[in-house]
């Protein structure tokens, strides 16, 4: 008795010792700090979907659901008006597929030389290099694209090809998200644990085979999500799309043809000349809710793919 007495008050004195001497109110304030801006995020998404609902609810009121989804012909403000979504949504979709063969490519490339290539120092040094190109305004990628890729490039491999073209948004879109392929599939790819490399350098694999057999398909949840990360962040873009594509709404997906994205009608049209409430202001925000959806479809899919493929290490 007298030995359990002594462990059960050795226990109580360890358990006393290692509680807190006083109420934590720091870490209780980070707590409700951290909860606020969840909360605040959630908010600000709901209230744009608010905002969105009930200028939509009053275009689909007076425009069928199907005219707008599949009709062919988009021209609000001719007479008679056409409501037609199709050649807008393939704008989008025909920029952002050029920007994304150009950009994956170059990005993956740069994320395996950078992981599995690149010594210490180098990689110091040009991983942050490649990062600022994410931070260069868009603009100035919009205006590069339409005074240099177009005329220097684009024209002298196509002699017919207009100012605006869809290859040029493309090719912009496509520097403006390499950095995000190339970081965080890099970062996915240093997540691999070495023994899986050293592994497979100790059955006589070249660093060529290790990287494209081993690391990459290890990798596959973080370079998917960094992929399809960048397919939202192109979908969602403008003034790239405003100033090297053009604003004609072309159902094509011809790549030195001038289009119109879906973005850049909201850019054009939103200008505040407009009368608020007429069936021109609304298409404003029926557009913008197709695209908040097609971006939610793209989230979805990222994290189902995620979650499907994603490798778990001890």
């Amino acid at each position: 008795m007298e030995a359990r007495d002594i462990a059960a008050s050795g226990a109580a004195g360890i358990t006393r010792r290692l509680e807190a001497p006083s109420p934590r109110y720091g870490e209780k304030l980070i707590y409700v700090a951290l909860f606020a801006c969840a909360i605040l995020s959630v908010l600000t998404t709901t209230a744009i979907v608010i905002a969105l609902i009930g200028p939509t609810v009053g275009f689909f009121g007076d425009v069928p659901v199907a005219d707008f989804l599949f009709g062919t012909d988009w021209a609000p403000a001719f007479e008679p008006a056409s409501f037609g979504v199709l050649p807008l949504v393939v704008g989008t979709l025909s920029v952002t597929l050029w920007g994304m063969l150009f950009a994956i490519p170059l990005g993956l490339g740069a994320a395996i030389y950078l992981s599995e290539y690149a010594n210490p120092r180098v990689r110091k040094v040009i991983k942050p290099i490649l990062e600022i190109l994410a931070g260069i305004p868009t603009v100035a990628i919009g205006f590069f694209a339409v005074t240099f890729i177009t005329p220097e490039i684009l024209q002298t491999i196509f002699p017919s090809a207009g100012i605006f073209l869809a290859l040029a948004g493309g090719l912009g879109i496509g520097l403006m998200v390499i950095p995000i392929i190339a970081s965080i599939s890099e970062d996915a790819m240093r997540a691999v644990p070495g023994g899986l490399r050293e592994g497979a350098y100790a059955m006589g694999a070249t660093k060529m085979r290790v990287a494209t057999r081993v690391v990459f398909p290890a990798a596959l949840s973080g370079i998917v999500a960094s992929i399809v990360l960048a397919i939202s962040r192109a979908v969602g873009e403008t003034m790239i799309v405003v100033l090297a594509a053009g604003s004609t709404p072309n159902l094509t997906f011809n790549p030195i043809e001038s289009i119109q994205a879906m973005t850049a009608y909201i850019a054009v049209t939103a200008t505040g000349e407009i009368a608020q409430g007429t069936i021109k202001y609304d298409t404003i925000f029926a557009v913008g809710s197709l695209l908040f959806v097609m971006t939610l479809i793209l989230n979805i899919i990222s994290i189902r793919f995620v979650r499907r493929f994603r490798e778990v290490y001890e």
